[in-house]
């Protein structure tokens, strides 16, 4: 298997931010960022391995700055990291004022994907190369990222072990 730069898994996705996508605030509406989030994602994931994925967790989204009306929103994800069969991707969102070309960082995002062979299981996935500033700091910085995000995973099965004994869904 050949390890990947990363820039072949980068995506970038550019839209409008419509009356009907905005909450009461007149803002964009997280939950239709995250849906763009994750689909950005699946698609960098793809275009790594060259094969069907899935989500398996999102670590975080953090909104930064508000997008509104009058803003065009940028979502750009790549891989940033691999392991055997799952890979983290970066995404962050840049709103640009479309009336007085005004960009800010507006929110980021970590995902990590598995990838599936033809029967669903987990297959191996190639190394990824960082080359850019950028992609080298979330290279170097993804493992810690990993371990937490394990600590996190391990915490939410005891959790739903604790809850599925609780039964507390039979309660109502």
């Amino acid at each position: 298997m050949i390890d990947k730069p990363c820039k072949h898994s980068k995506v970038i996705k550019t839209g409008r931010v419509f009356p009907q996508d905005t909450n009461n605030h007149n803002t964009l509406f997280g939950g239709k960022l995250m849906r763009d989030i994750d689909d950005v994602a699946s698609i960098s994931a793809s275009r790594h391995c060259r094969a069907e994925c899935v989500t398996a967790s999102i670590d975080s989204v953090d909104f930064l700055h508000p997008i509104r009306q009058t803003d065009s929103v940028c979502l750009e994800s790549h891989v940033t990291w691999t392991g055997t069969s799952s890979m983290e991707i970066f995404v962050k969102v840049i709103a640009e004022n479309l009336l007085t070309g005004d960009r800010r960082l507006a929110a980021t995002s970590f995902l990590t994907f598995v990838a599936l062979d033809e029967d669903g299981n987990p297959c191996h996935v190639p190394k990824v190369i960082p080359e850019s500033d950028e992609e080298i700091f979330l290279h170097d910085t993804a493992p810690q990222r990993s371990k937490v995000r394990k600590e996190g995973r391990n915490q939410s099965k005891k959790f739903a072990k604790i809850l599925s004994e609780l039964k507390p869904w039979e309660n109502d």
